[in-house]
């Protein structure tokens, strides 16, 4: 028999164990992110597992994300490209999508958000599951490739014309550094999104990252002399690396920082036995986009799913969203510690 409960501290260890069994099971399915989010935007959370017979049979990592400007919402999870139930059978699935249809209600949030990476998972819940889901596949892709311990073969495997930016980088000079140094990756971060007109969280959160994570991630940083150029925070998980929160100044530009950075990603995760290199998600038609397919990676739809209450509409916070222009090109002029004053109250609502 079935039982549905919630997450105590004694049981993450399992939690996490049947995570990394689990196929579909990403770093984002961490029990740990609970304690993250939680403590850096104060979203209650709702961590569900199913057990039989006292072994775990299923995880749903859940948030409920409520603000004044981006609405209600129930997710798995926010500020995460992965999520979504993972389950060892159907009766397990059924019984953690009832849980999550129970608790929408109960905490009157009109959208429930599922962020599966892959088709399975979310073929699987559609089986069980009622006609209310919907999708929208125009939303994101995701990239990800297999490289080799070979610095060349992976060189190779990048396109000419890409490849001939990453050897403009590799030339001009400039270093890599990789350390724990959140607060430098912060203040390059926090430029480089205000250049975007996008608002930035706020440091506590990069610090939780590196308290809660500090042995599945580093931060590479692109150093011109005593200059810091472009940094990315980096996630390992399996044979996999997952630059995530990165940027560059606009200096980078003149001198491929940007370029250089994730090839430096690239080889630095090889030589440590990584095989694949996950570039996370991005919008269809925005700049992420093209940057990610020059290097040769082949965008693949992400299948988010939403459950909505009725009137209720998927929700679109992203940069290409109409009603979003006037706030992009305004955040943009913005002087920079004004931005990093008032971003991280907006951005903690986006998810």
């Amino acid at each position: 028999m079935i039982s549905v409960k919630p997450l105590e501290a004694a049981g993450k260890p399992a939690w996490d164990a049947f995570v990394k069994a689990h196929p579909s099971g990403t770093f984002f399915h961490l029990a740990a992110w609970q304690h993250v989010i939680e403590n850096s935007f104060d979203h209650r959370s709702h961590y569900l597992l199913t057990e039989r017979a006292g072994t775990v049979t299923g995880v749903l990592p859940l948030f409920h994300v409520k603000t004044r400007m981006f609405g209600n919402s129930l997710m798995s999870i926010p500020f995460c490209v992965y999520g979504g139930p993972l389950a060892a059978d159907g009766e397990s699935m059924a019984a953690l999508l009832a849980q999550a249809a129970s608790l929408m209600r109960e905490v009157g949030a009109p959208v429930l958000e599922f962020r599966f990476r892959d088709a399975a998972s979310a073929r699987e819940m559609e089986d069980l599951s009622d006609p209310t889901w919907q999708s929208r596949p125009d939303l994101y892709v995701t990239f990800r490739k297999p490289i080799t311990e070979d610095d060349a073969s992976n060189l190779k495997a990048i396109p000419r014309k890409q490849r001939a930016v990453v050897r403009k980088g590799i030339d001009s000079g400039l270093v890599s550094v990789v350390d724990d140094d959140v607060d430098r990756l912060h203040r390059v971060y926090a430029e480089s999104v205000r250049n975007l007109g996008t608002p930035v969280f706020h440091r506590g959160y990069f610090r939780n990252l590196r308290a809660t994570f500090h042995d599945q991630m580093d931060v590479l940083t692109v150093m011109d002399g005593a200059t810091p150029l472009a940094a990315v925070m980096n996630f390992y998980w399996r044979d996999e690396v997952v630059p995530y929160y990165g940027g560059g100044t606009r200096a980078a530009r003149a001198k491929f920082g940007n370029d250089f950075m994730y090839w430096e990603v690239m080889r630095r995760a090889a030589a440590k036995g990584c095989r694949l290199f996950d570039f996370g998600r991005s919008k269809i038609g925005t700049g992420a986009f093209a940057f990610k397919k020059n290097w040769g990676f082949v965008p693949e739809p992400l299948h988010y799913r939403f459950r909505l209450r009725a009137g209720a509409t998927i929700p679109d916070h992203n940069p290409l969203n109409p009603k979003y222009r006037l706030f992009i090109n305004a955040w943009k002029r913005l002087p920079l510690p004004v931005a990093n004053l008032l971003g991280p109250h907006i951005v903690r609502g986006v998810g």
